[in-house]
């Protein structure tokens, strides 16, 4: 299953997540926008990781003075994705 987030307080515009058919795993992740190689390598470590790990591994991570991150707003789309199924 694909889905589409926009994320809140970052540089980066859209994260589309593919989550494999348990709805427990992660596919895919591309991040729109933001730092290429931080959003790529953001991408390349959560592939094949478990939803729920990933959230606890980056929930809360802050950038800068903003409150909020790529990885944190990752953690938001992830979370949105578990209370929907």
């Amino acid at each position: 299953m694909r889905y589409t987030y926009t994320p809140e307080g970052t540089c980066s515009k859209q994260m589309i997540i593919d989550i494999d058919e348990d709805n427990e795993t992660i596919k895919s992740v591309k991040i729109v926008g933001g730092c290429p190689g931080n959003t790529l390598g953001v991408s390349k470590l959560v592939e094949g990781r478990k939803i729920k790990d990933v959230i606890d591994m980056l929930k809360g991570i802050p950038c800068g003075m903003k409150g909020t991150s790529c990885p944190d707003q990752l953690s938001k789309a992830l979370e949105k994705i578990i209370n929907r199924s």
